[in-house]
């Protein structure tokens, strides 16, 4: 919840969305079993991350909903919750990692560059009307 209440832009959906009648047990445990992969890190014994996978296709995951706490930011968490799912995408022997990140989120974009990760333009497939994106590809080696 915290995440949604600090950076709903990572998520695309607002904390509204999850609480009321939409917080419900059922909704939750569905979101953990339509994602193939949901990875939560810690620090010091604390959640300070999250990230999920889903495998588009038979080539290629897209890395979904990356968020770290504030108190984790700069202490190796991205860099860990991104690890993961590059672990997760060659044993699903997909050829590329891609996603999608906010163009004023310069922080996350410098953090997936260091990882290789390649501009690829405007993502397409964001609504008009939605805050623009940038597409990001991890080309993999399978």
């Amino acid at each position: 919840m915290e995440a949604l209440r600090e950076a709903p832009y990572a998520f695309g959906l607002k904390l509204s969305d999850w609480q009321g009648s939409g917080d419900t047990e059922a909704r939750w445990r569905e979101r953990f079993t339509n994602v193939p992969l949901n990875v939560v890190a810690s620090l010091n014994g604390k959640p300070a991350g999250i990230v999920g996978a889903l495998g588009a296709d038979g080539h290629t995951v897209e890395l979904i909903s990356m968020w770290v706490a504030p108190f984790a930011r700069g202490r190796g968490v991205g860099d860990a919750l991104i690890q993961a799912i590059v672990l997760w995408a060659e044993k699903q022997h997909a050829d590329r990692l891609v996603l999608s990140v906010r163009n004023d989120n310069g922080h996350a974009i410098s953090l997936y560059a260091r990882h290789g990760f390649i501009d690829a333009g405007p993502d397409a497939t964001i609504a008009d009307g939605e805050p623009p994106e940038r597409l990001m590809v991890l080309p993999l080696e399978s």
